[in-house]
Parts: C-alpha cells; sequence; structure tokens
C-alpha cells in the first residue's frame, strides 16, 4: 500500500468544488479528477473495501495530491480536461484524438475571404462549422466558390494583384482586389455566404429567386441567367447532403466495447444534415466502466480546446449516466443556452443512436483485423530473426542531394506500428559532404549519445544500406554501456532495386538473412524501411526549399534577416517578393524606395 498519510491530508481538506491531482513518488501526474465536494470524493479512496481492482492499484501509487479549488462544478469540469489534455495521467482515460475540428472562417477584412481554419482563434472573423474532416472543408469551399463569387486567396497574393487572376476568369471570384465589383454588390455576395453557412439556404434561396425576378423585369437577362445557375447549384447541394429526419441539431454518441477495446462513434447533424460522423478510440485503463468511459470522453471531446463551439443544442447518449443531469448543466453554462442529454429514446432518435453503434462495434472490427494482421507480421519477423520478442524498432536513413542539406531520419514502430510521436530527423552537420558513413554515425550518436532510459532502447536497429553503413552502426554499439544491446540489422537493395529482393545483414554483413518476397515479416521490414525513406526525404526537401528561399535575398546587400523575414511575411513567400513590382516593394515595413527598386533589379536580373 501506498506510504501517503491520507488521513492527515483528509483532515485540512475543504468541501468546496474543485481539481485533485494524484502524484506517484517520481511526482508524475497519475490521475487528474474533479468533485462537487474535495473532501468527500477523495475520502472514497481510501475506504478499507474496494470493489475496483483499477482503483486499488492507483491508491497504491500514491505519494502526494494536491487541490485547486473552483467556485463552481462547472470550473472544476474546464478545469479538470485542462489538466487532463496537458499532463495525459496514467490512470485517466484519453482520447487520444484531440486534434481541433476545422472551420470555415469568413474573414473580418474590408472584402471578407472565405478559408479552412484550423486552431485556435486568432483571426478577426466569424468561423463556421465544426467539419469533421478537412476534406468535408475542402469540399464545401470548393462548392461555394461555385456558387458565391466570393474570393478565396491568401491576403498576401489579394494584396499583389494588378489584374484579375484565373478564378475570376471563371466565375469563381468576383475579383474585389481590383475594383472589378462595387463594395454593395460584394457585400451582398458575402451576406448570403454568411446566411448558408448558419444553416439559412431557404432564406438565401428566397433572396435570388427575389433578385432574379427584379433582373427579369429590368431585361437584365444575363444577370437573371447568373442568379439562375447560383439557385440550382444550390438547390442541387441540398439535395446531396439533406437527410430524411426532423432535427436540425444533434450529435449521436454510439458506444461499443469489445475485445478489450472501447469505440465512440459520433453522428453530427446541422441544420437537417448529416454534418459527418468519427469514431474515437479513447485510451482507457483496464477495468474501466462504460459510464466512466462516456463521462470522461463527453468533457473532454465538448470542453477541451476549440470544443465549446461545437456543442449541439442536444446529445443522445447510449445509457444513462450518473453525472448526466450535472454534464448537461456544465456545457449549457459553457455553450451560454439550454443544451440536453438524452438516454431514453424512440423514433428517429432511437433508429440514430442504432445506427451509431453499429459504426463504432464496425469500426472497433475493422481495428481488431488491423491489429491482428500487425500482431502476425511481428510474430513471423521474431520468427525470422530468431527473437523472443519485439517491442520496439527503429530504421534509420540518409538522404542528401549532391552531398548539400543532408538530413537523416529516424522513424519508430512499436506494438501498434507506427508511432509518429517518436519519429525524429537530424540536420547532418560537420561532416565532408556526401559521405553517408559519416552521416550515419552523425545520427547515431544524436539519437543514442546521452540515452540512459532502457525503455527507449529499440529491440532492432534497421539501417537503411549496405555493410558500410552497418559496419559504422556496429562501431558505435561498441562503446554501448547499457544492458539492453539492440540487433543492428542492414537492408540491402536487391537486384534492380526491386521490392522483394531485400537482403538483410546481421553481424556486420558476415551473416545474411532472406526472406520470402510474399511474407508478412518483410512486408513490415518494408513498411518500416519506406517510412524511414519517405520522412528523410521530406525533410531533405524542406531545408533545401528553405535554403532556396532565402539565398536569393542572402545576396542583396542592405537587406538583413528582420527585412528578408519582413518581405516574405507580407508578399506571401519567394514567390510574392518575385512576383512585386518597385511600389508594392516599398509597401513592406522597413523597405525603403532604394531598397525596392535593389530588390527588384536583383530578383529580375536572376531570373
Amino acid at each position: 500500500m501506498t506510504s501517503f498519510d491520507h488521513k492527515a491530508f483528509l483532515k485540512t481538506l475543504s468541501t468546496e468544488p474543485g481539481v485533485y491531482r494524484m502524484y506517484d513518488s517520481e511526482h508524475q501526474v497519475i490521475y487528474v479528477g474533479k468533485a462537487k465536494s474535495l473532501k468527500k470524493r477523495v475520502s472514497s479512496y481510501f475506504r478499507v473495501n474496494i470493489p475496483d481492482s483499477k482503483t486499488r492499484v492507483l491508491v497504491s501509487n500514491i505519494d502526494s495530491i494536491e487541490v485547486t479549488l473552483t467556485n463552481t462544478e462547472t470550473e472544476a469540469l474546464l478545469l479538470e480536461n485542462n489538466l487532463i489534455k496537458k499532463y495525459q495521467p496514467r490512470y485517466n482515460i484519453l482520447l487520444r484524438d484531440d486534434k481541433s475540428y476545422p472551420y470555415i472562417l469568413l474573414s473580418g477584412h474590408k472584402h471578407p475571404r472565405l478559408a479552412f481554419h484550423r486552431g485556435s482563434r486568432k483571426y478577426k472573423g466569424e468561423y463556421f462549422g465544426p467539419f469533421p474532416s478537412s476534406a468535408a472543408v475542402s469540399e464545401s469551399l470548393r462548392l461555394m466558390q461555385k456558387i458565391f463569387p466570393v474570393r478565396q486567396c491568401e491576403d498576401a497574393y489579394y494584396r499583389a494583384r494588378s489584374r484579375p487572376c484565373l478564378q475570376h476568369q471563371l466565375k469563381r471570384c468576383a475579383a474585389p482586389c481590383v475594383g472589378k465589383v462595387s463594395d454593395d454588390d460584394y457585400t451582398e455576395q458575402v451576406d448570403m455566404v454568411r446566411q448558408f453557412l448558419s444553416g439559412k439556404s431557404q432564406q438565401v434561396i428566397a433572396k435570388l429567386v427575389e433578385r432574379m425576378e427584379k433582373a427579369s423585369v429590368a431585361l437584365d437577362f444575363e444577370l437573371a441567367a447568373k442568379v439562375r445557375d447560383q439557385i440550382a447549384l444550390l438547390r442541387q447541394m441540398q439535395e446531396q447532403q439533406s437527410v430524411a429526419g426532423n432535427f436540425a441539431e444533434m450529435d449521436v454518441i454510439g458506444f461499443v466495447q469489445q475485445n478489450g477495446l472501447s469505440a465512440v462513434h459520433m453522428l453530427m447533424i446541422r441544420d437537417h444534415k448529416i454534418l459527418g460522423t468519427k469514431t474515437y478510440f479513447p485510451k482507457v485503463p483496464k477495468d474501466s466502466q462504460a459510464d466512466e468511459i462516456l463521462t470522461a470522453f463527453i468533457g473532454q471531446y465538448y470542453l477541451g480546446s476549440g470544443g465549446t463551439s461545437r456543442i449541439a443544442k442536444e446529445v443522445i447518449l447510449p445509457m444513462a449516466l450518473q453525472e448526466q443531469e450535472d454534464l448537461a448543466s456544465a456545457l449549457g453554462e459553457v455553450a451560454e443556452r439550454k443544451v440536453q442529454l438524452k438516454s431514453q429514446l424512440r423514433g428517429e432518435r432511437a433508429q440514430y443512436l442504432a445506427l451509431a453503434n453499429k459504426n463504432a462495434a464496425n469500426s472497433i472490427a475493422v481495428k481488431q483485423s488491423a491489429q491482428d494482421s500487425i500482431n502476425k507480421r511481428y510474430a513471423l519477423l521474431k520468427e525470422a530473426l530468431q527473437l523472443s520478442d519485439i517491442k520496439r524498432m527503429e530504421c534509420f536513413d540518409i538522404s542528401h542531394t549532391m552531398g548539400e542539406n543532408t538530413v537523416a531520419s529516424c522513424v519508430v514502430f512499436d506494438g501498434q506500428g507506427p508511432n509518429n510521436k517518436e519519429y525524429r530527423r537530424f540536420n547532418v552537420e560537420g561532416i565532408t559532404p556526401g559521405d553517408d558513413y559519416a552521416a550515419m554515425s552523425f545520427a547515431l550518436n544524436k539519437r543514442y549519445g546521452k540515452l540512459k532510459d532502457e525503455e527507449k532502447v529499440p529491440d532492432v536497429i534497421f539501417i537503411d544500406g549496405g555493410k558500410g553503413q552497418l559496419g559504422r552502426a556496429e562501431a558505435f554499439f561498441e562503446r554501448w554501456t547499457l544492458d539492453k544491446m539492440p540487433l543492428l540489422i542492414g537492408v540491402a537493395k536487391g537486384e534492380g532495386r526491386k521490392p522483394g529482393l531485400e537482403t538483410l545483414l546481421i553481424d556486420g554483413g558476415r551473416r545474411t538473412v532472406n526472406i520470402a518476397s510474399d511474407s508478412p515479416a518483410l512486408h513490415l521490414i518494408q513498411h518500416i524501411r519506406d517510412e524511414s525513406h519517405r520522412f528523410a526525404i521530406a525533410g531533405h526537401r524542406n531545408k533545401r526549399q528553405k535554403q532556396r528561399t532565402q539565398s536569393l535575398l542572402e545576396e542583396i546587400e542592405g537587406v538583413g534577416q528582420k527585412r528578408r523575414q519582413a518581405l516574405l511575411k507580407y508578399l506571401g513567400g519567394m514567390q510574392g517578393v518575385k512576383a512585386a513590382n518597385i511600389h508594392q516593394l516599398k509597401q513592406v515595413p522597413g523597405i525603403s524606395p532604394q531598397t525596392a527598386e535593389k530588390i527588384f533589379n536583383h530578383l529580375h536580373d536572376k531570373a
């Protein structure tokens, strides 16, 4: 049991609402919780008989507890979710996919633009959404570009225009940048976009019909035909998105626990249309109950970063929750309107829930099938390499162009496959250009030179290359001081560099292993090798592009780092700088008329 003196701690604990954080002996946060009464809730962890094995394990690891008082339970709920996101405690249920949903931004400029947006709302304007995926936003923007000629170009591109672009010629932009449309007409189109994105598509159509009739009466048949086409596209878009339902705004949460996995399927309905669906697989401690999982999910999903803007008026639950009323009250307070959580269902609501549960079950089956395939690959690879276990593998690759901008990559695979968070790139420095052997030594030293945590030591390290690169890896590990020693394997390409003909080099190339081309074990090796290759090339291209972007400006006398950054930022990158005339260059902060002329002449001499 824990050495934590809970009796002394509980004597001084407040009965007010708040959040508690439990720490282990290494002062790592292992659990975050909220409570109406801190004393009552924290006391429940130290009862004589705790039936829940998960709670018993948690309590046995408590070394200290810290609390934060709040004025209300809603404040406690918000703080709890912020702390869970910050600390990712071991014994909390974690919503791993916490990326904010994408939105459509209608900017606050004189001539507003429509744009894709994800993340913090740092730009002035109106945000519409959320959308279930970036593809859904892109499709909506593409369709609206056909219907409403509102600009979607970047601000730097918009400022640099001296004549209409291709989008205006395609009748997808009214070209406000060069005065091809009056401010009043452009504002009218923006207002219709705003109404349409707010779910008032019928009002938009009625307004367009009225405008078409006025144009017809005025014998302006060209305008009438243009508005008619807008109406047709709008109605077509409505037909594609419409669902046979009576609910304007609702979220339906499906939930299934099976084979050690928990899946939460979210079905979103806005303006009588299915906006999209998404399945989440929360990280769930062993023996967690369905009520606990769903309560944690709802809190983290709706109250996480940017989540409050997507709280639906009605949320359908797969079961009644102990904290259902408190959650509804907290969500309503945050959303500043009434939010209903419903679990007793009939009619359409029950049908939607059945559909969401069905999708959750299907997602688990798909994930389980994928995991079974990964497990089979690992099992066959262990057999081929004669290893008792493989929990972690890493692979290195080198990328450069004629020795320039050398980048080394290290990708990591664990029992679930690629672990993207552990991927690393290294800018190789201090070597002879083009010396891949030295680059490999540099990367290995960067990766493992100061490593002390044996859990981070891989079971297998793959080197994308032949005996030379493998020899450098073995030379590095001759100085290895940790007890755990990884197996070093060189992946040599076969004849014609064809996939399936790879040879595995072990013991400095003195021993070779050939795996059948159709073996899942070889497919796993190819996967990690290709990942390292892709990751290295992407890093090298980024570095090369950055160097090319800056090199032309660096050659200009009197243009230092701050001026280069101002030019690139204000004009939208190197393409914008090259396309700018002298007058536009002079508008950049810090650029004098003389410097602008010098920059223009230099860039056009280089062209």
